[in-house]
């Protein structure tokens, strides 16, 4: 069973899918794409082509764990994703997500263009790792 995260962005959508067992992240990518509609679409596309049963749709609230517009905003694409694709959608607290994935890349000594490219599918990486260590503890 695969699990695919998403990390929902204004501009940009990182994507990363877990191996067959649930167990590593493996493949990440980024959809450029601005519409919701259109974002779901490759999302389910991506979903079905690769065979995965649960996406984690990261849900960044407040630090105070309340739901801003951006949080809303995921709340959306998680009810699009329900309409159109078979898999389990889940909700998935991802807070400081971002910030993290800024400090992998400087680590790395990603910048500028390259961290644009790259940073969304890091975030996505760092939901699903989140979500498989918490669904192997389970």
């Amino acid at each position: 069973m695969r699990v695919m995260a998403v990390d929902y962005g204004d501009a940009r959508t990182g994507v990363a899918v877990s191996d067959r067992s649930a167990s590593l992240a493996g493949e990440a990518w980024v959809i450029h794409e601005k519409s919701l509609k259109a974002v779901a679409l490759s999302i389910a596309s991506g979903a079905s082509s690769r065979d995965v049963r649960t996406i984690v749709v990261g849900q960044p609230k407040n630090m105070n764990g309340t739901i801003g517009p951006r949080a809303e905003l995921s709340g959306q694409l998680a009810e699009m994703l329900r309409s159109c694709c078979d898999a389990e959608i889940v909700l998935w607290d991802e807070r400081m997500t971002t910030m993290s994935a800024h400090r992998i890349l400087d680590d790395t000594g990603k910048y500028g263009r390259k961290r644009k490219k790259t940073i969304d599918a890091v975030a996505a990486s760092l939901i699903l790792e989140s979500y498989l260590a918490y669904i192997s503890h389970k």
